[in-house]
């Protein structure tokens, strides 16, 4: 591998760590949201319901969010490795 490839794996190691961290950050206030657009498009509903749709999209957020960090993480892992191992 060349050191630009290298660059961009940095690069694109850096950006999926940045949005899975900001995913998990804000997983709440985005499951709200999202919940509180389906509840607008259902025109209401108990309660309950909209509680569990609240804790599906909060679920859904911290998945992608955990996947994506570790992927940028793993990516970012890879590429200082093989930096180490050009350099020799």
């Amino acid at each position: 591998m060349t050191k630009e490839k290298l660059k961009g794996l940095v690069a694109l190691g850096s950006v999926l760590t940045a949005i899975g961290f900001i995913l998990l950050l804000f997983s709440v206030d985005l499951g709200l949201t999202l919940a509180e657009n389906w509840l607008v498009r259902r025109g209401g509903m108990d309660t309950s319901i909209y509680l569990i749709g609240v804790e599906g999209y909060t679920n859904k957020i911290l998945a992608a969010g955990s996947i994506l960090f570790g992927l940028g993480i793993s990516t970012l892992i890879f590429v200082y490795y093989k930096i180490l191992t050009i350099n020799e």
